[in-house]
């Protein structure tokens, strides 16, 4: 059971952090809302000692320490911490979910850049995707079609916010634009991040990323209407409202450089009441084919763990090797740092 202080603290850290996924879970029951808080607080907080750090090999590897004790049973004496470890206990989350994300962090730790949409889909696929698997299994849903599809809606997430944030991830150093595609356009991809411009090319690129969101909202869908009936509404309203953005982002000119896409509370609203419409329109409806798709490639680890009786508690191969390349970067750092 998650402690009433620690839940209305995580409550609180979505409210001024998450504004879209705040008004998205106002439509969900409280028996899946209270846990998906907890579950997004942890994620923003792991998502923020990364990006806001100075030392980023170190902020993933404090995470690593962090979701071992949560899964040991004995969590950091921090609400997050202790929130998390509940709902880890409670609902078996298999461990190979929240160490995508992990895995994602620290592939940002590293600088690594993606040379084609799938490497982006890949990235996507561990900081949003997984997030949605983990989403199911607050909902105690592990059918593969339904989490293939929730997969789906994360990565389409994902691409959203990049094509919005170009610009702000450019003067920060950041990168997820594919370089192939910089390459092809004869875009040095140094010289932008020290200059980012809204030239077409730039453009032209946010819009396929957007194009790539459309196709996968509309794949995840499908999957909607195998969710349990009264959290429907929730999860349409976000993919309604970050469908949203990359409208506004659009509406912009795909300008997202010089001007950072927001939506309005009355916006917000109208996609909410969109959402209980399409809520109450889907039960009527056959299902959708398309929830037979198979899976992303990039994803389909994702929903084969999330889809397993048991959950696994040990470390992936790929989050080890990751995880062995910041140590080594923070030994060599702090041997310089003594050296000095």
């Amino acid at each position: 059971m998650t402690r009433a202080d620690d839940l209305a603290h995580c409550r609180a850290a979505i409210r001024t952090g998450s504004l879209s996924f705040h008004a998205a879970s106002r439509l969900l029951p409280a028996r899946v809302r209270d846990p998906a808080l907890v579950l997004y607080a942890f994620c923003r907080l792991a998502d923020d000692e990364v990006d806001e750090g100075t030392d980023k090999a170190s902020a993933v590897l404090r995470l690593r320490d962090r979701l071992d004790l949560a899964y040991a049973g004995r969590p950091r004496n921090a609400p997050e911490d202790r929130a998390f470890a509940a709902i880890v206990e409670t609902f078996e989350m298999p461990r190979a979910l929240p160490e995508a994300l992990l895995e994602g962090l620290a592939w940002d730790a590293v600088g690594r850049r993606y040379a084609t949409l799938s490497g982006v889909r890949d990235y996507s696929a561990r900081v949003a995707a997984a997030v949605g698997a983990m989403m199911c299994v607050l909902m105690r849903v592990r059918d593969p079609h339904a989490l293939a599809r929730a997969c789906d809606l994360g990565v389409a997430m994902q691409l959203t916010n990049i094509a919005r944030d170009i610009g702000e991830d450019a003067r920060a150093g950041r990168l997820y634009l594919p370089t192939g595609w910089l390459a092809e356009a004869g875009i040095d991809a140094g010289d932008f991040l020290r200059a980012p411009a809204a030239t077409p090319a730039i453009r032209r690129m946010a819009g396929r990323l957007l194009a790539e969101a459309d196709r996968l909202y509309l794949r995840s869908e499908a999957g909607i209407g195998a969710l349990p009936r009264d959290a429907r509404m929730g999860i349409w309203a976000a993919r309604l409202i970050y469908a949203g953005i990359g409208r506004e982002v659009r509406r912009q000119g795909c300008d997202s450089i010089t001007r950072r896409a927001h939506t309005s509370a009355a916006q917000k609203i109208g996609w909410m009441a969109q959402a209980c419409a399409r809520a109450a329109g889907g039960s009527l409806m056959p299902r959708s084919a398309v929830i037979y798709a198979p899976p992303l490639a990039e994803t389909a680890y994702l929903v084969d763990a999330a889809g397993r009786a048991v959950a696994d508690r040990g470390r992936t191969h790929a989050l080890l090797d990751v995880l062995a390349q910041l140590k080594a970067r923070e030994i060599r750092v702090g041997t310089r740092g003594q050296g000095a």
